[in-house]
């Protein structure tokens, strides 16, 4: 068996001997039960609490003065009274205007002439004799009988020939002049003589008015104060924050509880506890012999577990799922 089981257990109960039974002795038991003091694990929980995270305190707000813009009209200059002259307006006329005045002139209308061609008679017509060019008449010609006179009687050509012709009048041109109308006098309208001219003439005449000048002003900006600066206590409570603490709800403290130890157990329970383990997930050899891999292993599953830790107890075999006897 475990000889770190069994020197525990002879220790506890060597201690009680000396003791005296009267001093904290395990609970009444049956016979091959086995007890040891084991230590019962703390059991905590959660609780949440409010704690302050600042103080309360306050600060001192100063509050500048307000002011408001505001415009007023500020006198520059003051109204006056003047005169003025308002010059007269002229208009500028057009106007005929007479220079001389229409008369009556008599005008000597000379006479007129014209010029014209006339024939004047020179010499007047006459008749007269003048020789022949060629002699016309019966018989043969050229033949001229002795006696001059022709057998028909009619007289015979003598060889000379004169003919009674009529010299017409003979006429000269001449140029003369003669009177168309006489010279006479005529009286002529003369018309008046004018002229164009621009003259200014009065609209309105001058006047002298009275003119009043009003006061000039000019627009100011100014910064009126309407709240004056002022200090304000400012009140900043207490900001508290949630915290988490684990607070210890039982155990803490030895107790008696219930072991396997080599009076009450046998390495075939001891193997079966191994085997347990191992299932669990904390692996050892499964040699019935409870050596320090054994214990390791137990006190890991009873930490993960919440059990007391250190001793096999009967709580922690049957938790394994093992039969403790």
């Amino acid at each position: 068996m475990n000889k770190y089981l069994i020197a525990t257990v002879s220790a506890t109960t060597l201690a009680g001997v000396a003791f005296g039974q009267a001093a904290d002795m395990p609970p009444t038991a049956n016979p091959g039960e086995c007890f040891a003091r084991v230590l019962i694990p703390e059991t905590t929980q959660v609780v949440t609490e409010q704690v302050i995270d600042r103080e309360a305190s306050f600060e001192i707000n100063v509050i500048p003065a307000a002011y408001e813009t505001v415009t007023e009209q500020r006198l520059v200059k003051e109204g006056t009274t003047v005169f003025k002259t308002i010059p007269a307006v002229y208009d500028t006329v057009t106007e005929v205007i007479e220079v001389e005045p229409a008369r009556e002139e008599k005008i000597v209308v000379p006479a007129q002439y014209e010029t014209y061609t006339e024939q004047v008679l020179i010499r007047e017509a006459y008749t007269t004799w003048k020789p022949g060019a060629g002699l016309f008449g019966r018989g043969d010609a050229g033949v001229i009988p002795a006696s001059g006179v022709a057998a028909n009687g009619d007289a015979v050509a003598t060889g000379e020939l004169l003919c009674m012709v009529e010299v017409p009048a003979q006429y000269d041109t001449v140029t003369r002049t003669r009177l168309i109308s006489p010279e006479r006098t005529d009286i002529q309208i003369i018309p008046a003589v004018t002229k164009t001219v621009e003259k200014q003439v009065v609209v309105t005449p001058p006047q002298v008015v009275e003119e009043t000048i009003p006061a000039e002003y000019e627009t100011v900006t100014l910064q009126q104060l309407v709240t004056p600066a002022y200090e304000e206590r400012i009140e900043i409570p207490a900001t508290y924050k949630t915290v988490e603490k684990r607070v210890v709800t039982g155990g803490g403290g030895l107790e008696w509880r219930e072991v396997l130890c080599d009076t009450n157990t046998t390495s075939a329970k001891i193997s079966e506890i191994q085997t347990a383990l191992t299932a669990a997930g904390y692996t050892v050899p499964a040699d019935g012999e409870f050596g320090p891999a054994t214990l390791n292993a137990m006190e890991s599953y009873q930490r993960a577990n919440g059990l007391p830790v250190g001793y096999l107890t009967v709580s922690t075999v049957e938790s394994l799922g093992v039969s403790p006897f």
